[in-house]
């Protein structure tokens, strides 16, 4: 059954944020979240499936679609899938991290993405207030490490970054902080599956 509420956290807890379209979503998305959970020391991650990416041209599957596809693919008593932008009425990460601070003033936000979307977190709406605002980690995944690592968010706030041996200190850091981890990854996108045809025939990946 679709769920849709605001989640919970205890003051005091380091709650990851992993936004996305999930259109679809895929193990590639448990995998990086099971590994910043770790690597991170996160109490808690919520998956924020959006109501669509303002970057991309193409809308995505209905959001209900993609909530009910993202609950049965990701089973953790830590991980919570949201809806919390739709339900807050926000689209861009910085207004969404603005309300979320606001609602939860006690509770310590990461934002998490791949090592792609640090390669473009440039053209990101505020993106720096993003980096300002909240710790940022990032999970290398296959072909884009080089790219997130001479990306222009990362030259900015290269004197920010923090060392990858000491990258569970990350939730507890002021912002702005990040870190970039690497660790095996799944080698696969919601792109892909796409072009295969997953949604379309009802298949998501094992």
């Amino acid at each position: 059954m679709l769920r849709s509420a605001i989640p919970y956290a205890r003051p005091g807890q380091v709650v990851g944020l992993f936004g996305g379209s999930f259109d679809p979503p895929h193990q590639g998305h448990v995998h990086v979240t099971r590994e910043a959970m770790k690597a991170f020391g996160l109490d808690r991650v919520w998956w924020l499936v959006s109501p669509g990416n303002p970057l991309k041209e193409r809308g995505p599957a209905p959001l209900s679609q993609r909530m009910e596809a993202a609950q049965a693919m990701m089973s953790h008593p830590r991980v919570e899938v949201t809806d919390l932008e739709t339900l807050m009425g926000t689209r861009a990460t910085a207004d969404t991290l603005a309300e979320l601070k606001r609602l939860y003033p006690d509770v310590r936000f990461v934002w998490l993405m791949g090592a792609d979307n640090l390669a473009q977190f440039h053209r990101w709406k505020d993106w720096r207030l993003i980096m300002d605002s909240v710790p940022v980690g990032v999970v290398a995944r296959p072909r884009d490490r080089i790219s997130a690592r001479m990306s222009p968010a990362a030259r900015v706030y290269a004197k920010y970054r923090i060392d990858g041996q000491a990258r569970h200190l990350l939730g507890r850091a002021a912002a702005p902080a990040w870190c970039f981890v690497n660790v095996p990854m799944v080698d696969v996108s919601s792109t892909e599956i796409r072009t295969r045809g997953g949604w379309d025939n009802g298949v998501l990946p094992e």
